[in-house]
């Protein structure tokens, strides 16, 4: 994995009251902090176990980290993708040896599609999130943030399905002080904070926004692990999403997806919270979609 660069800017900062680094994931290998998770997850696994394949369910950012993971181990590897996906990550998935079968649009009928392709082939199914490798993969994001920049007192990161959170929550709580984790979450596809206001786990209902790497469900490790931390989750319009993707994209000048922008659209919704802070903000992803564009 590439150790991603740290980017500040003064319009940004000033903007928001805080002083915002960003970590910039959408630099990583395969344009997203995935490659993380997918690498650790595929090379824990037994050569028993890894000699049969793997399998998952992705819109696209999991599924080209996965294929290019089994491609560095040398193993196939098989990516459900829901009908509509975007046409670049699919591509994606493609140029790394991934072999795409279409699902319908749902996230219910994505599991079932990757559930029937697992026992017909018997490979071994990586979960995008909700898998202790994949976990622990995603968190080195954010511990490798901390140790570039020691002295950030909060960290913000998207939530989709949690793993990039969770992992983030599992980094700070490592660090030996206190760091308050957020989450930014679509109000469109609010099942995350939904479900840690529940005090159980809420799935998606007909998630609508443009952020197509948020729609998933946070699964029981990613729960527990966000719940049992404490973590709070702002969700955002898809007005501030877009603003946010267009200011990232116009001071950085680097592609940076929907899902990514959200976390700094958290911020920016929040500038009471963040205020006078120190804030890691993870930029999770930078395959944007030309069209969207």
């Amino acid at each position: 994995m590439r150790v991603t660069p740290v980017r500040t800017n003064p319009q940004l900062d000033a903007a928001c009251g805080a002083t915002l680094f960003f970590k910039c994931e959408n630099l990583q290998a395969t344009g997203a902090f995935k490659a993380r998770g997918a690498h650790n997850a595929v090379f824990a696994l037994a050569e028993s176990a890894a000699s049969r394949g793997v399998v998952t369910h992705s819109s696209g950012n999991h599924g080209a980290a996965l294929a290019l993971a089994g491609r560095s181990r040398q193993i196939p590897v098989s990516v459900v993708v829901p009908r509509g996906a975007a046409a670049n990550k699919i591509e994606s998935i493609r140029r790394y040896g991934g072999v795409i079968v279409e699902s319908g649009p749902t996230l219910a009928d994505r599991e079932l599609a990757a559930s029937q392709l697992q026992a017909e082939s018997g490979a071994v199914f990586v979960h995008p999130s909700n898998d202790a490798a994949v976990i622990s993969g995603q968190g080195t994001a954010a511990l490798e943030l901390l140790e570039q920049q020691p002295d950030i007192e909060a960290l913000v990161a998207p939530v989709g399905g949690g793993g990039i959170l969770s992992g983030t929550a599992l980094a700070a709580s490592g660090a030996g002080r206190p760091i308050a984790v957020y989450g930014g979450e679509p109000a469109g596809s609010d099942d995350a904070a939904r479900s840690l206001a529940a005090g159980r786990i809420l799935l998606p209902d007909h998630p609508k926004t443009i952020a197509d790497g948020l729609r998933s469900a946070l699964g029981d490790l990613t729960f527990a692990i966000l719940r049992e931390r404490g973590v709070r989750i702002f969700t955002v319009t898809e007005d501030q999403i877009l603003e946010a993707m267009r200011l990232l994209r116009h001071v950085f000048e680097m592609p940076v997806e929907p899902s990514s922008a959200v976390a700094y659209a958290a911020v920016a919704a929040n500038p009471d919270v963040f205020r006078g802070r120190r804030v890691g903000v993870i930029l999770t992803g930078g395959n944007v979609d030309p069209a969207l564009l």
